[in-house]
């Protein structure tokens, strides 16, 4: 035991060293996977709890976001790791009393699994021209892209992601994304592709527009980082500002 809590220190301290020194962006992601039977509940609970943050100004903010297959993310920014120590909820707890772990125990009756991991936004590879941005005013749809790759294939599937962003700048698109990658705490390796909408409609037209200006020419810069995915996935959301959190400012 005391070898595996070493090892685990070490890689910890590795990903620290290699990562956190990059000028990348960390957020912690809370994930919840609501079962369909209890969605208005979870709703009514995440609502109560916003409301009680709210209350008593609790000092920690995320932006919460949804996916069609009832993900519920609350995505925090990070600096380091010690941020993963702090305890935002301690003082808030204390003032509420039993009231706060029965909030959390009706949450608990609304999914069967759920959990914490970080993700990067890899300034890199994203493509948005006129700055980097999570949430633009007015485009809270989301769609995401989820290219799932084995770590043997890194290096090949980062390089095609360059060529599509080179591709992207080169046309002029105004078709902009944001590209995640995984980091600790998560077992798979993928690289998510957000994009900002106003709806469907607003989305599907832009991919349109998109592809006439790309031309036919762009299956074959796409080939570049599809040859090294091992999976695919699209999933459809949006960004919840009724759930999402910031306290008051002086």
């Amino acid at each position: 035991m005391k070898t595996i809590k070493s090892t685990l220190l070490l890689i910890l301290a590795l990903f620290l060293a290699t990562n956190f020194s990059n000028a990348q962006k960390f957020y912690q992601v809370h994930q919840d996977n609501v079962k369909p039977s209890k969605l208005w509940e979870y709703e009514k609970i995440a609502k109560e709890f916003n409301d009680a943050c709210v209350e008593h100004n609790l000092q920690t903010s995320w932006l919460c976001a949804t996916m069609d297959d009832m993900r519920y993310l609350y995505v925090t920014p990070i600096e380091n790791f010690a941020d993963l120590d702090k305890r935002p909820f301690a003082d808030m707890a204390k003032a509420m009393g039993d009231k706060f772990g029965e909030l959390f125990e009706r949450f608990d009756k609304c999914y069967d699994s759920h959990g914490d991991y970080i993700i990067v936004l890899d300034e890199e590879l994203t493509y948005m021209p006129d700055g980097i941005s999570q949430s633009q005013e007015g485009q809270d749809y989301r769609n995401y892209y989820f290219i799932h790759y084995k770590p043997k294939n890194g290096k090949k599937i980062r390089e095609g992601m360059k060529a599509v962003k080179e591709m992207f700048a080169s046309k002029g698109s105004k078709n902009y994304y944001r590209i995640y990658r995984t980091g600790f705490g998560n077992m798979d390796s993928y690289y998510m592709v957000a994009t900002s909408s106003k709806d469907a409609i607003d989305a599907a037209t832009k991919e349109k527009a998109n592809s006439e200006l790309l031309g036919p020419d762009r299956f074959e810069t796409f080939k570049k980082v599809m040859d090294y995915a091992s999976k695919m996935e699209e999933m459809t959301g949006e960004i919840r500002r009724d759930l999402s959190y910031s306290p008051k400012t002086e």
